[in-house]
């Protein structure tokens, strides 16, 4: 370990800006190579240490726990480890080829349920030679790419059973929430094939509907989009299940005086779910949104709770719907189900709740304007969109050179 510990010192303090484009890559691919090299090590550690119950020695049980909490991995990364050193005990061509720097450890995770009690059991009643297909498995791994194995993987494992029950897809679904300091979220999820294509499906449509020229989101900015805006249809809808006799909506809690303060106030609302955002936030959820006025005693218990009103009531909606028929921001075309109806002066300021007050906004420019661009309705019925240094936006206009 000590000349594992200066090899690796030594490369730390390598000048890497001299190196040609051939050494980086070159240097890269050893680095990998040792990588899988060392993992291999650890995976096979590991396992050693939890057959002979070292994690006791630290009053823990097994060497996930203690990977989590002596070496500050994440339960995944830990349960990866655990899980790649039981597997190679079965398979000893992929784990040669792990150890040789041939094999990662995310494919030696791909090649491990092939290495599970039941797939080795109905392997031998089948009559199939594991040390065949431990080999083979190896080969494939080490030459071809990553996704071709997950695929001959499957494969395998369809044909151990392929007269078996069909599997219920509900028992491997999976969809985790994790909200951070800043109320904004991290979604991890795993969905059977059926499931997966729904939801790809689903988002898909909304993707390929809403390309305005000049959309610089990436693919991954995209998807998230269009997350969102499923939920936004879904709410808008009113089909969802009743919530505790109330249809499920987004809530925000936001002081009146912050309400109609102009400056942004970050952290001045706050969310049903408990999330702050910024009184800017909540002006733009305000604009087409459902406002009811709470007021509160010295001792923070309401005292009075006026009635709910909507700011939009939907004879007015139906009427923006029926002019705009889409999003009147320059270049977007999303479809006016998507929409909210925006006040062009808002209401917190004077603005009036009327047809020539409104325009159709989606999700993403109904952001865009409350953060510095506008939108301005001609008397010819065209709408101008503007930028927030005043330069408007032109499509279908040549650049001048």
């Amino acid at each position: 370990m000590g000349e594992l510990e200066s090899a690796l010192d030594f490369l730390a303090a390598e000048d890497l800006h001299g190196l040609a484009a051939p050494q980086h890559l070159d240097r890269t691919a050893r680095l990998v190579w040792a990588r899988n090299r060392i993992d291999a090590e650890l995976a096979r550690g590991v396992r050693a240490a939890d057959v002979a119950q070292a994690p006791e020695h630290d009053g823990l049980k097994t060497m996930r726990s203690w990977l989590r909490g002596h070496a500050r991995l994440s339960p995944a990364a830990a349960r990866q480890i655990v899980r790649n050193g039981r597997a190679l005990e079965h398979l000893p061509a992929v784990a040669a080829a792990f150890a040789d720097g041939q094999v990662t450890a995310e494919q030696v995770s791909v090649v491990a349920p092939v290495a599970a009690l039941d797939a080795q059991v109905a392997a031998v009643v089948q009559g199939v030679d594991l040390a065949e297909v431990d080999a083979t498995l190896a080969g494939v791994a080490a030459t071809r790419p990553h996704a071709e194995l997950g695929q001959v993987v499957h494969h395998y494992l369809s044909r151990l059973d392929p007269d078996g029950p069909e599997p219920d897809p509900t028992e491997g679904r999976s969809f985790t929430i994790s909200k951070h300091l800043d109320g904004s979220r991290s979604i991890r999820s795993e969905l059977d094939a059926i499931g997966g294509e729904k939801l790809e499906a689903a988002l898909e449509s909304i993707v390929q509907a809403n390309r305005p020229k000049g959309d610089m989101r990436t693919r991954a900015q995209q998807l998230a989009d269009a997350l969102v805006q499923l939920a936004d249809i879904a709410l808008a809808g009113g089909q969802l299940p009743i919530l505790r006799t109330v249809k499920p909506h987004v809530v925000v809690m936001l002081n009146l005086e912050d309400l109609v303060d102009p400056a942004t106030g970050p952290g001045e609302a706050s969310t049903g779910f408990g999330a702050a955002i910024s009184a800017a936030r909540a002006r733009w959820l305000a604009c087409d949104g459902t406002i009811s006025r709470v007021i509160m005693g010295p001792d923070g218990q309401p005292m009075d709770h006026g009635r709910t009103k909507r700011v939009v009531p939907p004879r007015l909606r139906r009427a923006v719907e029926t002019r705009d028929r889409h999003c009147v921001f320059a270049g977007c075309e999303a479809p006016s189900y998507w929409c909210d109806v925006h006040h062009v002066l808002h209401w917190i300021y004077g603005g009036e709740t009327n047809l020539d007050n409104s325009a159709l906004l989606c999700e993403r420019h109904h952001t865009k304007v409350h953060h510095g661009f506008r939108v301005e309705r001609q008397p010819d019925g065209r709408w101008r969109t503007y930028r927030p240094d005043d330069t408007e936006i032109l499509i279908g206009v040549p650049l001048r050179v």
